[in-house]
């Protein structure tokens, strides 16, 4: 089931557009606090998103550029600020299609269902993983925290990503170092942890402090 998040500050607009996708089975949410739309964003993972130009406290242009930073996931604005430079400026923003107000909920519908299937037929996914305010972006292999971007190695970001996709549970050293010898030439024991020495010191440096556990003898793991 396809995930759609509804960034609109009109209620009943927003629960207008919620009740007719949900009827054509699509699990959707929208935003009733709109002082950190990016952190709703990462903590429902929507498959779309659809947003208003006209917002609280910042507008629909910001919030399109700080979700760009993270993902490519697929956007659609809807606003009564419809003319050619709105518009121009939706897709200059990273915006993927414009609905101006008002709209038939039948061309959202047809709309939504056109852009994820162009997007997803191919089995598209989010290309972002976030815990604690850390977000690793895989399609750049950087680290995203607190307006921060942190740039990794090849091996750095490999690493995170395997310990990130195993949250709260211990890797072994052996498992991590398969998963780096899978597309890299032979890596031992010792570069493993010069590698982690190094990954931990860029997350210190950014303020991310002790992100990563060892566990003595087995492995590494985030908490």
């Amino acid at each position: 089931m396809y995930k759609i998040l509804i960034v609109e500050d009109d209620m009943a607009i927003a629960k207008s557009m919620k009740n007719y996708l949900s009827g054509w089975n699509y699990e959707t949410e929208f935003i009733t606090d709109f002082k950190d739309i990016t952190a709703e964003f990462i903590k429902f993972e929507p498959h779309l998103v659809l947003l208003d130009i006209s917002l609280p406290f910042f507008n629909g242009y910001h919030w399109c550029s700080e979700i760009r930073r993270i993902s490519r996931v697929p956007i659609i604005f809807i606003s009564s600020m419809s003319d050619n430079m709105n518009i121009i400026m939706a897709v200059n923003m990273g915006g993927d299609d414009f609905i101006p107000k008002p709209f038939d909920l039948n061309i959202l519908v047809a709309k939504v269902q056109a852009l994820l299937r162009r997007t997803y037929s191919f089995g598209g996914k989010m290309d972002i993983i976030e815990h604690n305010g850390v977000v690793l972006n895989l399609s750049s292999a950087a680290i995203e925290y607190e307006n921060k971007k942190i740039e990794l190695t090849k091996n750095e970001f490999k690493i995170l990503q395997i310990l990130l996709e195993n949250v709260e549970k211990v890797v072994p050293r052996d498992v991590i170092m398969t998963r780096l010898w899978e597309s890299d030439s032979y890596i031992d024991d010792n570069t493993l942890t010069v590698n982690i020495t190094r990954l931990r010191k860029k997350l210190s440096d950014a303020g991310i402090c002790d992100f990563i556990k060892t566990k003595k003898g087995i492995g590494y793991m985030v908490e």
